[in-house]
């Protein structure tokens, strides 16, 4: 690893950890490269503002994910159904092995940053809601498929896979709410009673 690309990934690392144990607001650029041990000028080398940062950290988050526990719970060769208790699993063991470590949940990055800044920086918001999009493209996939295996009856696939991805990231607020992940053990396995019907014209 090159000397730069250590020096961004330190600054990428810290501010996540920031970002997701405290909040984007309370969080300066100061103690960003305090902690991370950069200047500020190979700060703004990397990222133009905190705004570029916060986007950076976003899309590294959101790529771990995609080739972390989401791909594995979304494995294709698992049962349709089955990957939606794959995903409430790897929910729950992800926030209950962070409250072991710290005593705390940190609940999820991007519901976070979505509940703090969503009214007031439009373009984080629209980075946000591309991350929740894809998230519940995954759904929809599975429900595509189980749908043509016969498992549920025929729905409606994009609205009932956007409500899914709600209700995951509303037992992951509660939960963290209530500083307990045995919330998201008790009541996500409801994600698969979900649906929402098709709509017929009159």
């Amino acid at each position: 690893m090159n000397v730069e690309h250590d020096t961004r990934t330190r600054i990428l690392s810290t501010a996540r950890v920031l970002f997701h144990g405290r909040s984007y607001a309370d969080v300066g650029i100061k103690e960003i490269c305090d902690l991370a041990k950069v200047q500020k000028g190979s700060f703004y080398h990397f990222f133009p503002s905190k705004q570029d940062l916060a986007m950076a950290v976003i899309d590294d988050m959101a790529d771990e994910w995609a080739h972390g526990f989401v791909a594995e719970a979304f494995d294709q060769n698992l049962p349709p159904l089955e990957r939606l208790d794959y995903m409430i699993d790897a929910a729950y063991y992800w926030q209950k092995a962070a409250k072991d470590i710290e005593g705390r949940m940190p609940g999820c990055l991007f519901g976070n940053l979505a509940l703090e800044i969503s009214t007031r920086d439009d373009v984080l918001r629209a980075k946000l809601n591309a991350v929740f999009e894809k998230a519940s493209r995954r759904f929809h996939e599975a429900l595509d498929q189980a749908v043509e295996l016969g498992e549920v009856p025929p729905l409606d696939c994009e609205a009932t896979s956007a409500a899914m991805l709600a209700f995951l990231e509303g037992i992951i607020l509660l939960a963290k709410t209530r500083n307990d992940p045995e919330v998201i053990r008790d009541l996500g396995p409801a994600i698969k009673t979900l649906r929402i019907e098709l709509a017929h014209p009159n």
